[in-house]
């Protein structure tokens, strides 16, 4: 086994574990992947203020997301398909998060149900659901999600309409996959993971066959989600579906000033700046450079997260000092998942809470509700030194 020290080492292991599919589906962006480079690139050129001679023996993570207390400033994005990067998948980072005192949130389109996670954890988590035209459909995932705890609805904005990952096109991915030549040749390669996929009966969408009217088979599911993601989308249905949960709501998929200021006026509690990772509009703005205005267009107080391009607690850090209250984490957390099951996901975890204390240390804060705006460097500092 190697030394795990960073993402990019969890990144390596997954690729080499899982196969070739389902790593393609979590690396890569839209198009030409601009966009998914440049989330990565902008936080590049965000410096840090390294300050020294300050007591930083007492450092605190701890706060709190959409109310709730967490060890750090940072959540489990809502990332699909998550039971094809490893059995479970969805279990095991729901598990993963309850140890590291962290939300998860699962995806609507995950191999594992509400209700499986729900058993299996025994605590409260966070759900996404998409804008879908089925409105019976609609009604009973909301109220099979309040049954099984989940105390934050993430309602997703930008994928109304899918954009075209030329990988996923080229693999034919599919959910389970086809039992083609090409696909069993792969799998062949992956015995580990075929044989962990073999002891599970999760593996296809636990939320939606058995649940949706008339989807019974891999055809079936297939048909459904292709007629689901609403077009129709507008800031009127946003409004009733806040309204139909009754509870905290998260806005995913703001990733413009003038949008976030319609987003406050639906009730949400909070909006994600997020451009789902690059992954539907490509040659969009990364979202670190969108957030401080989407921060000036809501004020002070409105609370605010960031995911895209997070793969590291100093971007975790770059995007607070920036305007947001925390983060969530996608890519980076389903290496480990792919990489190492339950524990990899710890262990990603884990990466970023050691880099972001380490960092603050150097900065030479104490308390991450202080870290701000002056703990990033500005040429206006050189310049009067």
């Amino acid at each position: 086994m190697p030394v795990i020290t960073e993402i990019e080492d969890l990144r390596r292991l997954h690729r080499r574990r899982v196969p070739r599919m389902f790593y393609d589906y979590v690396d890569v962006g839209a198009w030409t992947g601009s966009t998914y480079r440049a989330n990565r690139a902008d936080f590049q050129r965000i410096l840090f203020r390294q300050r020294v001679a300050r007591n930083i023996e007492q450092r605190s993570l701890a706060g709190t997301m959409m109310g709730q207390p967490v060890s750090m400033p940072v959540a489990l994005a809502p990332v699909g398909l998550l039971g094809m990067q490893h059995p479970d998948g969805e279990i095991h980072a729901a598990r993963a998060a309850q140890a590291a005192g962290v939300p998860f949130t699962l995806s609507t389109m995950s191999m594992c149900s509400l209700e499986d996670v729900a058993a299996a954890t025994g605590a409260p988590f966070w759900f996404q659901l998409y804008t879908l035209r089925d409105e019976e459909f609609l009604d009973n995932v909301l109220d099979r999600a309040r049954r099984a705890g989940v105390t934050v609805l993430v309602l997703t904005l930008d994928l109304t309409i899918q954009g075209q990952r030329h990988k996923d096109l080229k693999n034919r991915m599919t959910a389970p996959p086809r039992l083609t030549l090409p696909n069993l040749l792969d799998i062949a390669l992956h015995p580990r993971w075929a044989l962990g996929m073999l002891r599970t009966r999760r593996r296809s969408f636990g939320n939606i066959v058995g649940h949706a009217r008339g989807v019974v088979s891999l055809g079936d599911l297939m048909d459904w989600t292709s007629r689901q993601f609403d077009q129709r989308l507008d800031w009127t249905r946003v409004a009733e579906i806040v309204r139909k949960w009754g509870g905290p709501v998260i806005l995913k998929g703001i990733n413009d000033p003038e949008d976030a200021r319609r987003a406050q006026d639906t009730g949400a509690g909070a909006i994600l700046v997020s451009n789902h990772g690059g992954r539907q509009l490509d040659g969009a703005p990364p979202t670190i450079r969108t957030l401080p205005a989407i921060r000036r267009a809501v004020g002070p107080e409105f609370p605010l997260y960031l995911d895209s391009g997070i793969q590291s607690g100093q971007e975790a850090l770059k995007a607070i000092a920036t305007g947001a209250d925390g983060v969530f984490i996608g890519r980076a957390f389903t290496y480990g998942l792919g990489a190492m099951g339950q524990k990899g996901v710890e262990a990603a975890l884990a990466i970023l809470r050691r880099e972001m204390d380490i960092t603050m240390a150097l900065c030479g804060v104490n308390d991450i509700r202080d870290f701000g705006p002056g703990c990033l460097w500005s040429d206006d500092l050189g310049n009067t030194a």
